[in-house]
């Protein structure tokens, strides 16, 4: 384990974080899973294929906003036609913002949306959306045929990475002392083949039967799966995206956190190191 950042001379709070968005829905008819919620963290892992982030140094007696964004809510097909995914919703930490997951496309080349990880396509439709902005995620992957939508992007891979129309894996990041994989992508569907979403919370497809679509995991920023549906059925709903989450790890020594009216959180120790997990909301945090 990376041995996390403590007081600096200046004696300001230096703070080790995990940003993780909203995922993102997946589409409606012949949909695309969902791309996961963009990851950005200090901590073993960090989302795309950059190198990890840097810890901030911050004041005491300062508030920092933070913001856990919500999961983006599944669409309908009611009218015969595709529906694409919605985007989920930005998480922040004082200057560090991660993107929301990409929808997953639909029927009739309604494209997939970016992200912090890109939904994937369509059916009937050549390539998924890509990451947006680089470096916090990946894009959605392709149809691997007319029937089958593409999985969603994930933390770690791109969409379809471990087969046609899978999610791609999240990933790891121990900031809280143990392992926990997180922003995984929705998986998409074919006429009678429901494939897996990405681990770290990517929700499953939905083939032609009656089978629901799984949405993505709560607080872990998964992409929701994609709906096949027959081209004569509608009304089938997506996946939703999982919402994301913020944590955020100092020595104990450093001072103490106050978490702020608007948000839902908690702190525990690990050895040295407090971490605080804010799982809902909008508000500051400070450190006396």
């Amino acid at each position: 384990m990376q041995i996390f950042a403590g007081v600096g001379a200046a004696a300001g709070i230096v703070v080790d974080y995990l940003v993780v968005a909203g995922g993102g829905s997946g589409g409606s008819r012949v949909g695309g899973g969902g791309g996961a919620g963009g990851m950005r963290c200090t901590v073993t892992g960090t989302g795309g294929s950059g190198s990890l982030e840097t810890a901030l140094t911050l004041e005491l007696l300062t508030n920092y906003t933070v913001t856990v964004g919500a999961g983006a809510a599944a669409v309908t097909d009611t009218a015969g036609v595709g529906v694409a995914g919605n985007t989920g919703s930005n998480s922040v930490f004082s200057t560090i913002t991660s993107a929301g997951g990409g929808g997953g496309g639909a029927y009739l080349n309604v494209a997939a949306k970016v992200g912090g990880s890109g939904g994937g396509s369509p059916g009937y439709a050549a390539a998924g959306a890509a990451a947006s902005p680089a470096g916090q995620g990946f894009a959605g992957g392709s149809s691997p045929a007319s029937d089958a939508g593409g999985g969603g992007g994930g933390a770690a891979e791109a969409g379809d990475t471990d087969g046609g129309s899978q999610g791609g894996d999240g990933r790891a990041t121990s900031i809280t002392g143990a392992s926990v994989t997180y922003a995984g992508g929705g998986g998409s569907a074919s006429g009678s083949i429901s494939y897996a979403g990405g681990d770290g919370g990517g929700g499953a497809g939905a083939e032609s039967t009656n089978t629901p679509a799984t949405s993505g995991t709560a607080n872990r920023g998964g992409g929701g799966g994609g709906v096949r549906d027959n081209l004569d059925q509608g009304g089938k709903t997506s996946g939703a995206g999982g919402s994301g989450i913020v944590i955020l790890r100092y020595l104990t020594a450093s001072g103490t956190i106050t978490i702020g009216a608007g948000l839902t959180g908690s702190t525990a120790t690990d050895g040295s190191s407090k971490v605080t997990t804010i799982t809902a909301g909008t508000g500051n945090v400070s450190w006396a």
